[in-house]
């Protein structure tokens, strides 16, 4: 009789651990994500130094040199994006080589998007030393704009403008506040 319960149990046994195997699923992206904590970053980096070059008739421009402390890289989410948790330094730089430099605390860009969320003493400063400070701003590459609804302050060559919240093309051309104060210059 006990050889009968031992066999029977391992009977059972062997039916279960097959049953297991059989059900388990080889999802190529689990695999992939064992490991890595669904809150870590993919990758880390540090003090790092783009440069986003053009080449035009046999020669290179450099169109913009992005500097940075620290960037962490989520790509691994659902939702993918790169933070800069200390700051970014941006230059930018037109046809004509002048630059524009983009300043901020911290930094997210979300890639699907093309989004770019600008954080904590904000300062874009213009080739001409124009200067608009905020502590907030966002970017949106495709469309190329920039807006915020958070209050501002735009140094410029004509006075001082100042406000809560804007929209406005990357060079500032197309600007659209929604409260406004300061010196204003208009045409007749």
């Amino acid at each position: 009789m006990t050889v009968k319960i031992s066999h029977i149990i391992k009977s059972l046994v062997t039916v279960f651990a097959v049953t297991l195997f059989f059900s388990c699923e080889n999802d190529f992206d689990k695999v992939q994500k064992v490991g890595v904590l669904q809150n870590q970053p993919i990758g880390e980096a540090e003090n790092i130094d783009l440069k986003y070059t053009e080449f035009i008739e046999d020669s290179v421009r450099l169109k913009a040199n992005l500097m940075s402390p620290k960037m962490l890289d989520y790509s691994n989410r659902d939702f993918a994006f790169s933070e800069f948790p200390k700051g970014i330094v941006l230059k930018v730089y037109d046809k004509e080589g002048k630059m524009t430099t983009i300043t901020s605390r911290y930094a997210i860009f979300y890639t699907d998007t093309d989004i770019i969320d600008l954080r904590g003493n904000v300062t874009i400063t213009t080739h001409q030393n124009e200067k608009l400070v905020t502590d907030q701003l966002y970017y949106n590459e495709k469309l190329e704009w920039v807006f915020t609804n958070e209050p501002w302050v735009f140094n410029r060559t004509v006075g001082v403008s100042h406000g809560r919240g804007f929209d406005s093309d990357k060079d500032f051309k197309n600007f659209q506040m929604l409260e406004m104060g300061g010196d204003f210059e208009l045409d007749n």
